[in-house]
Parts: C-alpha cells; structure tokens; sequence
C-alpha cells in the first residue's frame, strides 16, 4: 500500500463562449498526478450544462469525439478523482449534477469533510435520496437546501459552510456564475489566474493554470468564496480567519507537481528543503544520494546539496505505466515494482547509496526499491524519508484510514530499517516540517495526531457503500 493522491478541480469562466471544454481537458492533464480513477466535465452553454464523466485517465475518458460533443460555453468545471470517500463507480464520478426548482449546478470537489457521517445522516432523514457514495454529494444537497431560502448562490454556498467541517477546495457552477471556495482551514490547495483573453481560471495547483496560459493571480485564501461573473471577480471574505490555518504537508512533500507554487511556497524548494534538513538531522557516509521517482528527486537533490555526497540517477522509472496496468494473473512471480522502477546498476554497484523517498507505509514497496538496488550491487543502502513516520489516519483527504497499515506503529526506525533490508533508516523530524515551507502552519496529524477538528464518528472509506448494501439486503 502507498500513499494515493486525492482529488483536483478545474473551473473556467469566460466574458464570451469560448472552447471551455479544451481548456478544461488540458487542466485536468496537469492535475492528472492528483488522481487516476476517474474524471469528468460540465460546461454551461447559456445555462444549457453538457456533461461526460467516467472511469479513467484523461485521455481514456476523452477521445476526440468526446470533446467535439461538448458546445462551446462561457463556462466549465472538472474533476480528477481518486476516491477517499466512496467507492471509485462511475456513480461517483464528479463533478456533481443537481437539478432543482431555482436551476441547476454542478459541483467538483477536493478533500474531505470530517463531519460527512453525520451531515448525511441528517439529510437522509429529511428525506434525502443519495445516488453516490461520496461526500461531495452531501456538500450538494446542503448547498441546493440553502439555495431555496437565500437570494442567491454564493449566499447559499456560504451558509453551507457554516456546516461544513474539515477539508474541502470547491469549484460551483450555476447557468450565470463560476464559484470558488476553499474551507477555513485551507487544507486543501487552490488558486486562480487568468488567460490574456480574459479567461478565469481556477485550478487545484498553479501548474494546471499555466498549462492552459493562464498567469497565476494567487491562491484563494482559507475560507473565502470567489464569484466569477460578466461583470468580473467578487470575493467574499465572511469565513476568513475563522479557524487556524493548517494547510496539508502531504501537499508539499508528495501531493503536489514540482513545478507548482502553492500558498506561496514553491513545491520544488520545499522538498529540497526537506532534503537538507534530512542531511543535517539523519547523516551517512556514503558514496552517491539516489531519489525515488517522481516525488523523491526534488529531496535527494536538497540532500545532496547540504551534505556534499554526489546526486546520481540510480533509479529509472517506466513512465508508460498507467493506471490500466493488469499484472498477469499465472504469474504472481513477477515483482510490478521491477516493473515500474529499474536500478541503474553503473551508478550504485559497489557503491554506499543513500536512498531518499518520501514515505513509508506498509514497508512493502521500500522493502522491494532497497531489494532492487541490493541486486544492482549496492554494497550499502541507507534509506533517508523526506516526512516524519505515519503514526495516524488522516481524515482530510490522504488515503490513510487504519493504524494496521502503518508499519511505523508496530517497529522502531532500526526495526524498519531490518525489515526492508536497509543498513539504516532516518525520518525527517516533525520540527522539519513548517521549516521546510518557511515556518507556515501546516496539518501534521497524520504525524502526530493534532486534529484540528473533531474526528468523524464513522472512519471507514467504505462506510456509505455498506449502508447502502445492508438496505439492499433487508429490501428496503
């Protein structure tokens, strides 16, 4: 088991129709990284919303024909979807279409809500019918609930809030408006630009902005609401400052494309950072530092750089290997990480390699990247991990649902060390963590189990999928 990415969202509005679904095909090619398991696209064509979603990659849900479907529109949302709440269906595809008397919307959305339980416990017994298993249709129905009282849409999405708990960055369409918001907290990343034709964009990750020719603005702040109309940009700021900042750290060390600037910190720098202060805290003698592909690079770098022992390039990642990857089932034998990864043996034989990632979960996969080198001829390998031990399960968004599944909870670093084969093993220290980003506030309590909010009453990812299979059970 590994850590998998979460979610990203995209959003476009436009002063004149305009080809929003291109623009939004090619954002979500740059959010690709955040999740592999779906994706879809809303556009809104003078309050006519077209959709397409599915199972997928990017380029396997939309083909050519596909594209040439959707109108040309003033606007559009999409999503990229890997599920931390609810099963990866097509049901579960987002974004999220509601229909209702005072008109429609769609919604896309990245995160998790720590209170989802309850709130859809509530809305089911006010008669609330549920087709998905996410909580982002839970954010639907409370938005459309307080559309019917409120004059207009970003007064209903802000009175949703008031209910909302824990992690969400949010792109909402309506027929006449584009709407952004990201919670109190601001765990999860979101920022806007706009294209030299004066196109607004929003987007997960500010690389996503510059893949379609937008020129970042900046990131939307925790708790404000963006409204994009004819007239231009509204922000509200009625939440902002209502509870402390704690952006997620994942989102630095692994989450986030290199190439991003999130909350004003480059993603590249902060994982040097990590690097060097992985150098500085965990030294070894060694020969050549070696990063695992994609995330560990930018680390190994930065410990290169402090501790004066060479980078090289020992691992090589195979980068036609998708999500639609089946290993055979007759032969179990096959290793898919020597699939997925090769060491180079000219760097690291004979050598004493420092082997820098930036997690560890299980140990399983760590065991088989040391394994590899070791077959290279690595004559010692010690492993350096660019984020402090998980100890506990996130509730935010990571796929991190169970302590049975955190290695670091059962074994000391130098049993760890023993059991992936290592000759040693150095975490970076949870001080390294705000320093890496230049002392922000970040969520650490996958690290060290400081909620910033109350835990959910019900912590299993599968939770709404059961519900719904008991009901089907008794015939109700």
């Amino acid at each position: 088991m590994g850590i998998h990415e979460e979610c990203g969202v995209f959003g476009v509005f436009s002063p004149e129709p305009t080809d929003a679904a291109g623009l939004v095909y090619y954002g979500l090619y740059a959010l690709q990284h955040r999740g592999q398991e779906s994706c879809g696209i809303v556009v809104c064509d003078d309050g006519i919303f077209v959709s397409h979603k599915d199972i997928g990659l990017v380029s396997e849900v939309f083909s050519h024909d596909a594209l040439n479907r959707f109108p040309r529109g003033s606007m559009a949302v999409g999503h990229i979807r890997y599920a931390t709440t609810g099963a990866g269906s097509r049901s579960n595809c987002q974004p999220i279409e509601v229909n209702h008397v005072k008109g429609r919307m769609a919604l896309a959305h990245n995160g998790n809500l720590s209170n989802a339980a309850e709130l859809r416990r509530a809305l089911e017994l006010s008669g609330a019918i549920f087709h998905t298993t996410s909580d982002t249709e839970t954010i639907a129905y409370i938005v459309t609930k307080e559309r019917l009282r409120t004059p207009s849409i970003e007064d209903a999405l802000s009175a949703a809030m008031t209910q909302l708990d824990g992690a969400y960055s949010l792109v909402l369409m309506s027929p006449q408006k584009l709407l952004c918001a990201r919670d109190p907290y601001g765990f999860r990343p979101l920022c806007f630009g706009k294209t030299a034709d004066g196109v607004w964009v929003a987007a997960s990750e500010s690389c996503a902005l510059k893949a379609v020719g937008a020129e970042p603005i900046r990131d939307v702040e925790p708790g404000e609401i963006l409204v994009f109309t004819k007239d231009g940009m509204i922000s509200r700021r009625e939440h902002c400052q209502t509870k402390p900042r704690r952006f997620c750290a994942f989102e630095y060390i692994y989450f986030s494309r290199p190439d991003s600037v999130i909350d004003g910190v480059s993603v590249h720098l902060a994982r040097r950072a990590a690097g060097a202060i992985l150098a500085r805290s965990c030294p070894a003698d060694a020969d050549i530092v070696v990063g695992v592909p994609d995330s560990g690079l930018d680390a190994a770098l930065g410990f290169s750089e402090a501790s004066g022992i060479p980078y090289g390039i020992g691992l090589i990642k195979n980068k036609y290997i998708g999500r639609t990857f089946i290993s055979p089932g007759q032969n179990e034998r096959i290793d898919q990480v020597k699939i997925k990864l090769a060491a180079v043996e000219a760097s690291v034989r004979d050598r004493r390699v420092v082997l820098i990632d930036d997690s560890i979960v299980r140990g399983t996969t760590s065991g088989r990247i040391v394994g590899l080198l070791r077959e290279a001829g690595a004559r010692e390998i010690h492993m350096r991990v660019s984020a402090p031990p998980f100890l506990h399960p996130c509730y935010y968004g990571t796929d991190i649902d169970s302590r049975d599944h955190l290695i670091a909870c059962r074994h000391t670093p130098d049993e760890i060390a023993r059991i992936i084969g290592a000759d040693s093993l150095g975490y970076l220290p949870l001080s390294g963590l705000e320093e890496m980003v230049g002392g922000k506030p970040l969520c650490s309590a996958c690290f060290d189990g400081n909620y910033p909010t109350a835990l959910p009453t019900d912590t299993r990812k599968d939770r709404f999928e059961e519900r719904i299979s008991r009901k089907e059970e008794k015939g109700t």
